[in-house]
């Protein structure tokens, strides 16, 4: 059994998507993050930095935080998404996300969609920067099916990020290999499933 400490965020639907598509068993613990259930003690015992998701695998008795190292872990743990002759370029690809495209999208977010008008100067830099990693991504995927070769982990990482395009103002109907992805993504079964994370019939946004 996988625990899932989480909230309903695109980092923690990775997971679900993940656990989904590896056919682990799994139950999801929410954890208010609007009412800081992140800062109590016992949370910040197997999260450091107090941030989702985090997960407790109770069969080997371990934890692990940091969604891109859960989806490693999840990966070795099972053999699937993750295989040793690719890891290199999922790993480059997979560290992109969450460096890059995660922390800039959810700056974009917080300009432009929780606090929008306070800041023209971030609205302006981040709007600039998300239309950036779309094109990025586009071009990746001009040359490759998915991100890194076949799907694996570094398509989980990022599909869900990609799934708020509605936030982003940028048109993911204007990048033709992005949206292929996307929509060849959307169509998995684990990845319905699992976007749906806290089993309240939540769709994925359509292009």
């Amino acid at each position: 059994m996988i625990e899932l400490l989480t909230a309903n965020t695109p980092n923690g639907k990775k997971i679900s998507i993940m656990l989904e598509e590896i056919q682990f068993e799994y139950k999801v613990t929410k954890v208010n993050i609007n009412k800081g259930e992140q800062f109590n003690p016992k949370f910040r015992a197997i999260s450091p930095f107090s941030k989702i998701p985090v997960i407790i695998d109770h069969e080997d008795k371990v934890s692990v935080f940091e969604s891109g190292a859960i989806l490693m872990y999840l990966g070795e743990k099972s053999g699937k998404f993750y295989p040793e002759k690719n890891k290199g370029l999922i790993i480059q690809w997979l560290m992109g996300q969450m460096a890059y495209v995660g922390p800039m999208l959810g700056q974009h977010h917080q300009f432009h969609h929780y606090n929008p008008g306070k800041s023209n100067w971030g609205e302006e830099r981040y709007l600039k920067i998300a239309k950036t990693i779309y094109k990025d991504l586009d071009e990746r995927l001009e040359k490759s099916k998915f991100l890194a070769g076949d799907y694996s982990i570094a398509d989980i990482a990022t599909f869900p990020w990609i799934a708020r395009h509605e936030w982003h103002d940028v048109g993911l109907k204007n990048f033709k290999n992005l949206s292929r992805w996307y929509e060849e993504i959307s169509s998995r079964e684990a990845v319905i499933k699992g976007f749906d994370l806290l089993k309240r019939d939540e769709q994925i946004p359509k292009i």
